[in-house]
């Protein structure tokens, strides 16, 4: 038999192969200093955690600024609990940490490994940890055994994503109202239903100035897409459908100023379509100049918008459902992407209660848009609507957190005295 024999590879080569080793060592130290530098990035802790205080609720969030606007939302209500219990914010992320200390009075505490996050809650004796999302790292935090842990996430809709396996993993899952609870029974099987807390919207309790200013006979509609998604199923977007053309059938009236508010994850989406339709609103307002009042107030909060909108069209998501809690006297026009209508309405009921813009009515968006204008024949049903997604009135939401935030620190003194 005979035999091939493999070059052995040279001492030429395996010094080259230590000097690649070497180089790449020395690009990951630079690459660390570099993002030392931009952000000050501490290279394994916070410096001010050394000595903490006791701070029984902790609300975590261990994901890049990029994701902010999902620990932001909550601010104000983590806030005023933090005046009836002592809380902390928790973060993994320094550009996260430098951009919340930035944004609140409440302390921000700051560790990128699972050991030093380990001491802080030990340390603080945290009794309650709340999470605002579904970020993958929760579960390194969900290891803290003498905690009850807490999922609040950061909107109310009926996307797919806002319920899933993952609520099985929490102590307690804080809803909005009778439809988050039905859409928790239908999705999930061996779910105990009894860790649902009802509390509405919190942060819609909270008083937002108004930011638009009306113009002289024009009246209002905001347009507020969604974004795209991590994936089909989770893909509610209007943009690359109907965007450009719901913009120009508004845009082509004399009567009315239009407002372009995406969300967040538009302005830094990889799905081209979508950002060539963002991109080409832009244009088509831009191009109306200042007489028609049109305005892109991408850096404002949402919520500010919502009082002199006299119509929102948006996509499914949390837009829709808090104008309505806010704005339930003005019309709202959803769309469809997949122009399904019985799916749509099988997993939002808010369906039920608008107008939809889909591949069945794309074609006839002047008319449908004017006639939203015009008058709103389906405003008894958006109030009914209404009570089945939140079913509080203005302020009871918060009351009802705060309540359920400090039963819980209390419940934990307990449950471990009775181990």
């Amino acid at each position: 038999m005979s035999h091939v024999s493999l070059p052995r590879r040279s001492i030429t080569d395996r010094g080259r192969a230590r000097v690649g080793q070497f180089l790449l060592r020395v690009g990951n130290v630079a690459n660390r200093l570099v993002r030392q530098s931009v952000v000050g990035e501490p290279p394994l802790f916070d410096p001010e955690l050394e000595e903490l205080p006791r701070y029984p609720v902790v609300a975590y969030f261990a994901d890049p600024p990029e994701l902010g606007y999902q620990i932001q939302q909550w601010l104000p209500v983590l806030e005023q609990v933090a005046q009836h219990r002592p809380l902390a914010i928790v973060t993994r992320n320094w550009a996260t940490t430098t951009m919340l200390r930035a944004s609140t009075s409440l302390p921000v505490l700051f560790t990128r490994k699972l050991d030093g996050l380990r001491r802080i809650y030990d340390q603080v004796d945290t009794k309650t940890i709340i999470y605002v999302n579904n970020g993958m790292r929760n579960f390194q935090s969900l290891i803290y055994q003498r905690a009850l842990h807490v999922h609040v996430n950061h909107g109310e809709s009926d996307k797919i994503s806002m319920v899933s396996n993952q609520a099985k993993a929490y102590d307690h899952v804080v809803v909005a109202g009778q439809a988050a609870v039905e859409r928790h029974r239908r999705a999930l099987i061996n779910f105990d239903h009894d860790n649902l807390v009802v509390c509405g919207r919190p942060q819609l309790d909270l008083e937002v100035a108004p930011l638009l200013s009306p113009v002289d006979g024009r009246r209002t509609v905001l347009y507020a897409p969604t974004w795209s998604g991590e994936d089909e199923a989770n893909n509610y977007t209007s943009l690359d459908r109907y965007g450009v053309e719901i913009v120009r059938a508004l845009v082509a009236r004399d009567d009315v100023r239009v407002v372009y508010k995406p969300h967040p994850r538009v302005f830094t989406t990889d799905d081209r379509p979508v950002a060539a339709a963002h991109a080409a609103i832009k244009r088509l307002l831009a191009e109306q100049g200042p007489v028609a009042g049109h305005a892109m107030p991408f850096e404002e909060n949402i919520l500010g918008l919502f009082d002199d909108v006299d119509l929102l069209v948006t996509d499914i998501s949390s837009v829709g459902l808090d104008f309505l809690y806010l704005r339930p006297e003005a019309p709202i026009v959803l769309t469809d992407r997949r122009t399904d209508r019985e799916r749509l309405l099988a997993e939002a009921p808010l369906a039920a209660a608008v107008d939809i813009i889909d591949g069945g009515t794309a074609g006839d968006l002047a008319r449908l848009l004017a006639a939203n204008l015009a008058n709103d024949p389906l405003r008894g049903d958006r109030a009914r609507m209404r009570d089945h997604y939140f079913g509080f009135a203005r302020g009871e939401s918060s009351r009802r957190f705060l309540d359920f935030v400090v039963g819980c620190t209390d419940r934990r003194d307990a449950l471990l005295l009775s181990d």
